[in-house]
């Protein structure tokens, strides 16, 4: 008897996620990020012309290289082939110390920030550090749902550790899989709004859950020149 296709990492049994609408915050400032041939992830908008996703998005494997940023698009407000703004990428840097050939071991560096060609109004701030135990949300353009983004509402942030070359991580139980990779995870300030915790970089292969880059990793990287 034929086995049937493996489980997609980072969603566990059952079905948590839901759509969620595009054009109703904060999920404008959340982007379909694509490179024709290579990949389909999410990224999310911090200004007007600045976007951040995980740096793996931007290698193309087949070609052994990095993606030109013209072939780099993001659709904000996209779903089922609609879409509020796009825009191509001017250019984009790279974490120091991210090798796409060995993700696990430089994930603490999975960060790329991205300069667009055209301004989108739509942006998120960065949070604070939020403890293990704070209720958060990660949503994205998920490999089994492309065309929506899809959210998940009831999940918490599960812990912190470090990669090996000592970079911080977060640590969540929310489901996402394959294509939330520049996802943000959210938390809510005490008015309601809501922030950047983290950038979804990796799915848990046995469970529900993930890696993020935490914000203050994305916060020190704006700051670089």
């Amino acid at each position: 008897m034929a086995a049937g296709p493996l489980p997609l990492p980072g969603l566990g049994e059952g079905q948590r996620r839901l759509p969620v609408d595009p054009r109703s915050p904060p999920w404008p400032a959340v982007a379909r990020l694509q490179i024709p041939g290579t990949a389909r992830c999410t990224a999310v908008l911090l200004a007007p012309r600045l976007a951040v996703t995980a740096a793996h998005c931007l290698y193309a494997p087949r070609l052994g290289g990095w993606v030109q940023a013209g072939a780099v698009h993001v659709l904000a407000g996209y779903a089922a082939g609609s879409f509020l703004r796009h825009a191509t990428a001017l250019s984009y840097r790279i974490a120091p110390g991210f090798d796409p050939r060995d993700t696990a071991a430089t994930r603490g560096a999975d960060l790329a920030v991205v300069t667009l060609a055209a301004a989108m109004p739509d942006t998120l701030a960065l949070a604070g550090d939020p403890p293990p135990g704070t209720p958060v949300l990660l949503g994205g353009y998920n490999q089994d749902r492309a065309e929506v983004i899809v959210a998940d509402r009831h999940c918490a942030i599960t812990g912190r550790r470090a990669d090996p070359g000592g970079r911080p991580l977060l640590l969540h139980d929310c489901a996402g899989t394959r294509g939330t990779s520049g996802g943000p995870l959210l938390v809510q300030a005490p008015d309601g709004t809501p922030l950047l915790a983290g950038l979804q970089v990796a799915a848990r292969g046995d469970a529900a859950g993930g890696v993020a880059i935490p914000a203050a990793s994305i916060h020190r990287m704006l700051a670089q020149p």
